[in-house]
C-alpha cells in the first residue's frame, strides 16, 4: 500500500510539471506603447487565462511562504520599477520647448505677421511649442510667436494649463489665417505676435512686439463703445459680452488661466474701465518702456 501511495505521488509531480512547461508566449503593445509579455497557462483549468508581464517594469518577483512552509502567494519588488506615468511626464515635457526663429519659421511668417515694414528684429522673437487639450480633451499640438522677454513665462504658463485640462480650442500662427486677426479670432484661435503699428502714431502694439497674447479669442471678445455705437471683435463674440452667462471657454477673475498670467505679471484687458478685451493678457506700459525705450 505504501508503494502505491509513493507511485501516485510520484505521478502527480511528474503531471504538474508537465502542465506548468505548458505555455505559450505573445508580445502585444499595450496603449502607451509600452510592449508587454502575455502568457497563457494552459494549467489555468484549460480557459486560456492570461497572465499580463512589462518586461519594462524592473521587478523582482519571488513566493513567500508560512511558518508550515505553505505557498501564501507572490510577493513583488517595485522599489526600481519605472512607472508609466513617469515616461509619459517626461514625454509631455519634450513637447514644450522654445526655439529662435528659424529660416524655416521666418520663411512662414515673412510678409504676414513678419511684415515688411516691421521694425522689430527677428532676434527678439521666439517660437514656442506647446501642447493643449480642446474642451473634449483632445490633446492637439500648437505653435505661438512671442517676444523673447516672456517666452518662458508664457511657455510654463501654457504648460501649466495643459496639466490642469485647461481647455485652449486652437493655438496656432495668426500666419495660418494671412495675418488677418478678425478671422483668427472668428476661428477661436489664440496666439501673440502679429506686427502693426498703433492706428495713426508711430508706435508698435504690444502685439507687435510679441508682448501680448489673446486666449480662446471667440468666447473672450473685445469690446468698445464709440460714438454710441459698440465694436465687437470679433464681430461673432458678441453672443459672449455677457460674462455672467454661463458658457465654455469663458476667461474671467476665477480663471486658471487669468490667474497664471497674472502671477507673472501680465495685465488683462477684462479689468480695463473704457473698454474690455477679455482675451487679451498683456505686458504693462511702464516695463515695455524699459526694454524698448524709444517705441
Amino acid at each position: 500500500m505504501n508503494n502505491l501511495k509513493l507511485f501516485m505521488t510520484i505521478m502527480s509531480v511528474v503531471a504538474a510539471v508537465s502542465v506548468v512547461g505548458c505555455s505559450t508566449e505573445a508580445v502585444q503593445p499595450e496603449g502607451n506603447g509600452t510592449v508587454v509579455t502575455v502568457t497563457e497557462d494552459a494549467g489555468a483549468e484549460g480557459n486560456g487565462e492570461s497572465i499580463m508581464e512589462n518586461p519594462a517594469a524592473d521587478t523582482d518577483i519571488e513566493t513567500d511562504t508560512d511558518e508550515n512552509g505553505a505557498d501564501v502567494g507572490v510577493v513583488a519588488d517595485v522599489s526600481e520599477t519605472e512607472t508609466a506615468s513617469e515616461s509619459t511626464e517626461d514625454d509631455v515635457s519634450e513637447q514644450f520647448y522654445i526655439s529662435p526663429i528659424t529660416d524655416e519659421i521666418f520663411a512662414r511668417i515673412e510678409g504676414k505677421s513678419f511684415k515688411a515694414d516691421c521694425t522689430l528684429s527677428r532676434d527678439d522673437l521666439r517660437y514656442l511649442h506647446v501642447l493643449h487639450k480642446d474642451l473634449d480633451g483632445n490633446v492637439h499640438e500648437g505653435e505661438m510667436i512671442v517676444n523673447y522677454h516672456i517666452a518662458e513665462d508664457v511657455l510654463d504658463i501654457l504648460k501649466q494649463l495643459y496639466e490642469a485640462d485647461y481647455p485652449i480650442e486652437k493655438i496656432r500662427l495668426v500666419d495660418e489665417y494671412d495675418a488677418d486677426d478678425e478671422a483668427s479670432m472668428e476661428d477661436n484661435n489664440s496666439s501673440a505676435f502679429n506686427f502693426r503699428f498703433i492706428s495713426h502714431t508711430t508706435k508698435v502694439s504690444k502685439h507687435g512686439l510679441g508682448l501680448a497674447v489673446d486666449i480662446n479669442t471667440l468666447y473672450n471678445p473685445y469690446t468698445k463703445v464709440v460714438d454710441g455705437e459698440r465694436i465687437v471683435e470679433p464681430i461673432t463674440g458678441e453672443p459672449y459680452l455677457d460674462r455672467d452667462a454661463d458658457f465654455p471657454y469663458k476667461i474671467d477673475e476665477n480663471d486658471l488661466c487669468y490667474k497664471l498670467f497674472m502671477e507673472k505679471g501680465f495685465e488683462w484687458g477684462g479689468a480695463w474701465k473704457d473698454r474690455k478685451d477679455y482675451q487679451h493678457f498683456e505686458i504693462p506700459t511702464a516695463q515695455i518702456a524699459e526694454w524698448y525705450p524709444d517705441n
